[in-house]
């Protein structure tokens, strides 16, 4: 015996049928739980976390100093902030906590860093064939990491240009910006005055130009 149920099936060729999904009311309490809870994932506990009065050094600026850590309301936001103020040229940059050290900030070099940087800077030019505007654009990348070393490699490749006996107005701005950046750098760790470092800095170049020379002379006796 068969059931008198029928069963209906869809017409050939004919598209499948789809349920519209429930639109859901977005509300500005849900918007900001999502907002927190997408920067407590991200945020990660520092161990050096940076601190009011602490000396920095920020990529593209260089020697800063923390002069406020704290929550501000931001486009109804509240975000840790640090403010860093800059003597040379009186700027002030404000840098989300959480985001900081990606974005480059990092504390003063240690003096071991400082030491590599200083017999980098003692080494023998490094010659290049590429055209000055590349040239200029890698010099110009390295300053604005505010490495040390990246910074006493452009010093001392650009040297000669830089002290008044050859090469451009643009190299000898570059020269001239490595070096207050290093400068900066080795005054702050050093606790001396930026004069004082380029002087430091500035003489340490001329007698590493004078050993290379001597050097070059005795292989050409020798040889």
């Amino acid at each position: 015996m068969h059931s008198s149920e029928s069963v209906s099936y869809p017409a050939m060729g004919a598209a499948p049928e789809f349920k519209r999904p429930v639109a859901t009311r977005v509300t500005a309490a849900m918007t900001s739980a999502a907002f927190e809870a997408t920067a407590a994932k991200t945020r990660q506990r520092d161990a050096d976390p940076f601190r009011k009065g602490d000396a920095v050094v920020y990529p593209t600026h260089g020697v800063g100093r923390i002069d406020q850590v704290g929550f501000e309301d931001i486009a109804g936001y509240r975000l840790n902030l640090i403010h860093i103020s800059f003597a040379d040229n009186q700027m002030t940059l404000r840098v989300p906590a959480s985001q900081a050290r990606a974005a480059g900030l990092r504390k003063l070099a240690s003096r071991e860093a400082l030491d590599a940087a200083l017999a980098t800077l003692k080494g023998r030019p490094r010659p290049s064939r590429f055209m000055w505007s590349k040239r200029a654009q890698e010099y110009l990348a390295k300053i604005h990491t505010s490495e040390p070393r990246a910074l006493a490699e452009v010093v001392r490749d650009l040297h000669l240009a830089g002290d008044g006996s050859g090469g451009s107005f643009s190299q000898r701005n570059l020269f001239e910006l490595a070096l207050d950046r290093l400068a900066g750098e080795v005054a702050a760790v050093n606790r001396i005055t930026k004069p004082d470092a380029i002087a430091l800095l500035t003489r340490t170049l001329a007698d590493a130009r004078v050993d290379i020379e001597a050097r070059r002379q005795d292989i050409g006796l020798t040889g």
